[in-house]
Protein backbone atom coordinates (compact mmCIF):
# COMPACT_ATOMS: atom_id res chain seq x y z
CA UNK A 1 0.00 0.00 0.00
CA UNK A 2 1.40 3.29 -0.97
CA UNK A 3 1.05 6.47 1.23
CA UNK A 4 -1.42 8.79 0.14
CA UNK A 5 -0.65 12.27 -0.12
CA UNK A 6 -2.32 13.59 2.88
CA UNK A 7 0.28 11.18 4.88
CA UNK A 8 3.15 12.38 3.26
CA UNK A 9 1.90 15.61 4.00
CA UNK A 10 1.34 14.75 7.68
CA UNK A 11 4.80 13.49 7.78
CA UNK A 12 6.11 16.76 6.32
CA UNK A 13 4.45 18.86 8.24
CA UNK A 14 5.30 17.53 12.05
CA UNK A 15 8.60 17.54 10.68
CA UNK A 16 8.13 21.38 10.32
CA UNK A 17 7.68 21.70 14.10
CA UNK A 18 11.25 21.06 14.46
CA UNK A 19 12.54 23.76 12.51
CA UNK A 20 13.21 26.70 14.38
CA UNK A 21 13.37 30.34 13.15
CA UNK A 22 16.90 31.46 11.35
CA UNK A 23 17.82 27.48 11.25
CA UNK A 24 20.13 26.44 7.89
CA UNK A 25 18.40 23.28 6.94
CA UNK A 26 19.08 20.50 3.70
CA UNK A 27 15.67 18.86 2.46
CA UNK A 28 16.18 15.42 0.99
CA UNK A 29 14.46 14.28 -2.09
CA UNK A 30 10.90 13.03 -1.27
CA UNK A 31 8.59 13.98 1.72
CA UNK A 32 11.93 15.83 3.19
CA UNK A 33 10.78 18.23 -0.05
CA UNK A 34 7.16 18.69 1.41
CA UNK A 35 8.38 20.11 4.63
CA UNK A 36 9.28 23.52 3.13
CA UNK A 37 5.63 24.11 2.24
CA UNK A 38 4.95 24.54 6.28
CA UNK A 39 7.46 26.60 7.45
CA UNK A 40 5.38 29.88 8.09
CA UNK A 41 6.51 32.52 5.44
CA UNK A 42 7.81 35.24 7.95
CA UNK A 43 10.28 32.80 9.62
CA UNK A 44 13.96 33.01 8.62
CA UNK A 45 15.00 29.80 7.46
CA UNK A 46 17.16 29.48 4.84
CA UNK A 47 17.01 25.93 2.90
CA UNK A 48 20.48 24.34 1.59
CA UNK A 49 20.61 22.55 -1.54
CA UNK A 50 24.05 20.82 -2.27
CA UNK A 51 24.01 21.48 -5.65
CA UNK A 52 25.15 25.32 -4.54
CA UNK A 53 22.20 27.40 -3.16
CA UNK A 54 21.42 28.87 0.36
CA UNK A 55 18.31 30.07 0.61
CA UNK A 56 16.00 27.98 -1.59
CA UNK A 57 12.01 28.92 -1.63
CA UNK A 58 8.78 27.15 -2.28
CA UNK A 59 8.02 25.66 -5.95
CA UNK A 60 7.93 28.15 -8.69
CA UNK A 61 4.02 28.79 -10.36
CA UNK A 62 3.30 26.70 -13.30
CA UNK A 63 5.29 28.44 -16.25
CA UNK A 64 7.36 30.61 -14.58
CA UNK A 65 10.27 28.01 -13.81
CA UNK A 66 13.61 29.20 -14.06
CA UNK A 67 15.75 26.27 -16.00
CA UNK A 68 19.05 27.71 -14.03
CA UNK A 69 17.18 27.28 -10.79
CA UNK A 70 16.92 23.65 -9.39
CA UNK A 71 17.76 21.84 -6.58
CA UNK A 72 19.51 18.75 -5.55
CA UNK A 73 17.07 16.23 -7.58
CA UNK A 74 16.84 18.56 -10.50
CA UNK A 75 13.39 19.82 -9.38
CA UNK A 76 12.76 23.63 -9.92
CA UNK A 77 12.78 25.59 -7.27
CA UNK A 78 12.22 29.36 -6.22
CA UNK A 79 14.95 31.66 -3.76
CA UNK A 80 13.71 33.99 -0.74
CA UNK A 81 15.47 37.47 -0.63
CA UNK A 82 18.93 37.11 0.87
CA UNK A 83 19.87 34.18 -0.98
CA UNK A 84 23.07 33.35 -2.43
CA UNK A 85 24.90 30.90 -4.90
CA UNK A 86 28.19 28.82 -5.04
CA UNK A 87 29.48 26.09 -6.26
CA UNK A 88 28.99 22.56 -5.31
CA UNK A 89 32.70 22.37 -3.07
CA UNK A 90 31.21 25.62 -0.95
CA UNK A 91 27.68 23.72 -0.88
CA UNK A 92 29.73 20.47 0.56
CA UNK A 93 32.19 22.86 2.60
CA UNK A 94 29.06 24.22 4.91
CA UNK A 95 27.78 20.58 4.89
CA UNK A 96 31.04 19.19 6.44
CA UNK A 97 32.31 22.01 8.26
CA UNK A 98 28.91 21.20 10.73
CA UNK A 99 27.03 24.32 9.63
CA UNK A 100 23.39 22.88 8.91
CA UNK A 101 21.36 23.16 11.68
CA UNK A 102 19.10 20.10 10.35
CA UNK A 103 18.78 17.72 7.67
CA UNK A 104 15.95 16.01 7.03
CA UNK A 105 16.05 12.59 4.58
CA UNK A 106 14.09 9.79 3.43
CA UNK A 107 15.28 6.20 4.47
CA UNK A 108 15.32 2.52 3.48
CA UNK A 109 16.22 1.51 7.06
CA UNK A 110 17.16 2.79 10.75
CA UNK A 111 18.48 0.70 13.34
CA UNK A 112 18.05 1.06 17.09
CA UNK A 113 21.50 2.84 17.43
CA UNK A 114 20.87 5.32 14.87
CA UNK A 115 22.68 4.12 11.98
CA UNK A 116 21.11 5.33 8.56
CA UNK A 117 20.74 2.99 5.05
CA UNK A 118 19.19 5.26 2.73
CA UNK A 119 21.29 5.57 -0.39
CA UNK A 120 21.20 1.84 -1.99
CA UNK A 121 19.23 -1.24 -2.15
CA UNK A 122 22.12 -3.51 -3.62
CA UNK A 123 20.50 -5.08 -7.34
CA UNK A 124 18.81 -1.67 -8.01
CA UNK A 125 19.64 1.41 -10.01
CA UNK A 126 20.47 4.17 -8.26
CA UNK A 127 21.27 7.83 -9.18
CA UNK A 128 24.24 7.83 -6.78
CA UNK A 129 24.37 8.53 -2.87
CA UNK A 130 24.25 12.61 -3.19
CA UNK A 131 25.08 14.21 -0.32
CA UNK A 132 23.59 11.80 1.81
CA UNK A 133 26.74 10.09 3.70
CA UNK A 134 28.13 14.02 4.08
CA UNK A 135 24.44 15.16 5.27
CA UNK A 136 24.21 12.23 7.97
CA UNK A 137 27.38 12.62 9.31
CA UNK A 138 27.86 16.49 9.59
CA UNK A 139 24.35 18.08 10.12
CA UNK A 140 23.61 18.86 14.01
CA UNK A 141 20.77 17.08 13.69
CA UNK A 142 19.34 14.33 11.18
CA UNK A 143 15.78 13.45 11.02
CA UNK A 144 14.17 10.73 8.91
CA UNK A 145 10.79 11.04 7.38
CA UNK A 146 9.53 7.24 6.12
CA UNK A 147 6.75 4.77 6.24
CA UNK A 148 7.36 2.81 9.69
CA UNK A 149 7.30 -0.19 7.65
CA UNK A 150 7.70 -1.17 3.45
CA UNK A 151 5.05 -1.83 1.18
CA UNK A 152 5.33 -5.88 2.18
CA UNK A 153 4.51 -5.08 5.90
CA UNK A 154 8.26 -5.29 6.86
CA UNK A 155 9.58 -3.13 9.48
CA UNK A 156 12.06 -0.10 8.60
CA UNK A 157 13.64 0.50 11.96
CA UNK A 158 15.47 -2.86 12.90
CA UNK A 159 17.81 -3.91 15.40
CA UNK A 160 20.54 -3.53 12.64
CA UNK A 161 20.50 -2.50 9.44
CA UNK A 162 20.78 -5.20 6.45
CA UNK A 163 21.32 -2.74 3.94
CA UNK A 164 24.86 -1.12 3.26
CA UNK A 165 25.14 1.90 5.51
CA UNK A 166 25.01 5.68 4.57
CA UNK A 167 26.57 6.50 8.10
CA UNK A 168 26.67 4.91 11.49
CA UNK A 169 24.78 6.43 14.44
CA UNK A 170 23.75 9.59 13.08
CA UNK A 171 19.88 9.66 13.18
CA UNK A 172 18.26 11.87 15.98
CA UNK A 173 14.34 11.63 15.27
CA UNK A 174 12.81 9.58 12.85
CA UNK A 175 9.33 10.76 11.90
CA UNK A 176 6.56 8.00 10.45
CA UNK A 177 3.19 7.70 9.11
CA UNK A 178 2.11 6.14 12.33
CA UNK A 179 4.91 7.71 14.83
CA UNK A 180 7.60 9.96 16.00
CA UNK A 181 10.84 8.37 17.64
CA UNK A 182 13.93 9.73 19.28
CA UNK A 183 17.49 8.26 18.81
CA UNK A 184 19.07 7.99 22.49
CA UNK A 185 21.64 6.85 24.44
CA UNK A 186 19.35 4.47 26.28
CA UNK A 187 17.74 3.26 22.66
CA UNK A 188 14.89 4.07 20.93
CA UNK A 189 11.95 6.28 22.64
CA UNK A 190 8.50 5.98 21.75
CA UNK A 191 7.62 10.09 21.86
CA UNK A 192 4.06 10.62 19.73
CA UNK A 193 1.81 8.01 17.99
CA UNK A 194 -0.57 9.29 15.53
CA UNK A 195 -4.39 9.04 15.02
CA UNK A 196 -5.89 6.29 14.36
CA UNK A 197 -2.65 3.99 15.66
CA UNK A 198 -2.30 2.68 19.58
CA UNK A 199 1.48 2.37 21.08
CA UNK A 200 0.73 -1.45 20.88
CA UNK A 201 0.53 -0.99 16.88
CA UNK A 202 3.93 1.23 16.81
CA UNK A 203 5.50 -1.35 19.07
CA UNK A 204 4.03 -4.67 16.58
CA UNK A 205 5.49 -2.50 13.44
CA UNK A 206 8.52 -1.74 15.03
CA UNK A 207 11.19 -4.54 14.40
CA UNK A 208 13.48 -2.83 16.92
CA UNK A 209 12.71 -2.59 20.74
CA UNK A 210 11.16 0.68 21.61
CA UNK A 211 10.82 2.15 25.05
CA UNK A 212 7.61 4.09 25.80
CA UNK A 213 7.82 7.54 27.32
CA UNK A 214 5.75 8.17 30.42
CA UNK A 215 4.14 10.55 28.50
CA UNK A 216 3.08 9.18 24.88
CA UNK A 217 1.10 12.56 22.79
Amino acid sequence: MGMGVSVREAIAKRAAQEIKDGMVVNLGIGIPTLVANYIPSNSNVMFHAENGVLGTGPAPIKGEEDPNLCNAGGIPITIVPGASYFDSTIAFGIIRRGLLDITILGAFEVSENGDLANWIVPGKIVSGMGGAVDLAQKAKKVIVLMNHTDKHGNPKIVPKCMLPLTAEQCVDLIITDMAVIEVTDQGLQLIEVKEPYTVEDVINATGAALHVADFVK
